[in-house]
Parts: structure tokens; sequence; C-alpha cells
């Protein structure tokens, strides 16, 4: 089965009918993302530390999933807040809550943007995993953001986005004000409409579409004809 590129707008409606009219529970969405994407940085090969920078909404809390697993596996992982706690909600906040009790080391950009402790994972860094911003952006971004994604952008590391490059606008394939650069973008259920842009490609680099669960009999609305 090949989808068509989503629009914004289409992304959204996916996930609201996912959950209202076929009840998949959005969790399940956010996990099936997560381990979709800690398998393909698996594959690839991790050889060292993976930094997974992470914002308050469903992208984040993707990233979240990818820690729990990366750490199940052996790897060792570093989360990287760029947002209070208190802003988390709903599944976000879930699987964020099941990394605090698991110890993972977790940093908050906000109290500390010039920590060296933070500066020293990011040169150590084998992967970064941009987990800041999904689809939904419109406008330009504003910090903390701008300045954690000019960071990850001028880190050594490889660097996956998950779904799309925090600041990359998903309908017009262009940066709103700065977008991280990934040397891998692992994106949802089918590419996005602003990834037919050839500008976009200095962005996304390799990009790899990754199953998420929907229902068949949804999916199937989306097909290229």
């Amino acid at each position: 089965m090949k989808l068509r590129p989503l629009s914004r707008a289409e992304v959204r409606e996916l996930d609201r009918r996912a959950i209202e009219d076929f009840g998949v529970p959005g969790i399940l969405l956010m996990e099936n993302a997560g381990r979709a994407a800690a398998q393909w940085v698996d594959e690839l090969g991790i050889d060292g530390p993976v930094l997974i920078c992470c914002g308050k909404g469903n992208n984040g809390g993707d990233g979240y999933v990818m820690a729990r697993h990366l750490e199940a596996w052996g790897y060792r992982v570093h989360i990287l807040l760029a947002c209070e706690p208190a802003e988390l909600h709903g599944d976000a906040l879930v699987n964020f809550q099941i990394l605090q009790a698991s110890k993972t080391p977790i940093s908050h950009w906000n109290a500390e943007p010039d920590n060296a402790e933070i500066a020293e994972e990011f040169r150590e860094a084998s992967w970064i995993i941009d987990a800041l911003l999904g689809t939904g952006i419109q406008g330009v971004v504003r910090e903390p953001l701008r300045s954690v994604i000019e960071t990850i952008n001028s880190a050594a590391a490889r660097k996956l986005a998950i779904d799309i490059p925090s600041g990359l606008d998903c309908d017009t394939g262009r940066p709103l004000g700065v977008a991280v650069r990934a040397t891998h973008t692992a994106t949802l259920v089918s590419t996005k409409v602003g990834f037919t842009n050839p500008e976009s490609q200095s962005y996304t680099g390799i990009v790899q579409v990754v199953d998420i669960g929907l229902p068949r009999a949804l999916l199937d609305e989306f097909t290229v004809e």
C-alpha cells in the first residue's frame, strides 16, 4: 500500500478519526511511533549515548517512548526537556512519568540553557533525536526551542527527527525561521506534502515511513490512486 503525502490538516484528521471513529487509543499510537523510530535507529547502529530532545506535545511523547525502548535494549539515554514538566499533559505526560520512575537522566533546557553538563551531552552523543515539534506548528519558531534547534544543528552527532524535522513547515517544506537539519527522518504513516519540495531534503535527510498501527480501512482513504 502506498499512501499519498499528507498535509497538516490530513495528519490531524487521521489521528482524530483513528481515536474517535475506530477506537484506537492515542497512547497506543504514540507507543507504536516511538518503538518504530527506536528500532530504525537501532538498525542504523548506535555506538554511544543517545540524546533525545523533547517538547511538550505528542512529538515529545514519541521521544519518551523511544527512550524507554532504547534503555531496555541496553543503550545509554539522556532526555533534554525543552519545556517545564508542568506543561506536559495527556499521553506525553504518562510516558514522561514512566521515565521519571525509571530514573532516566533528564535535564531541563529552560532552567539551565548554558549548563556545562548539557553541553557535554551534545558533544558525546552518538545520536541526537529531535522530538521537539510535530507537523502542527505554524508561525516562526520561538525561544527556547529556537536555541535548542540551533544547538542540535551545530552538534556533530547523527540526527533523527521523529515525523518531521522540528521547525519545518509540513505543507511547504520550508523552515519556519529555523529548523532541525536531520540526517534521518522517521516519518509517521506517510511522507508529508512539504517533503515534495526539493528544499526540504537538506532538513529531512534520509526519510523512512514507519507504521504506527492505523486501521487499514482508514488508510485506504489516503492511498495513491
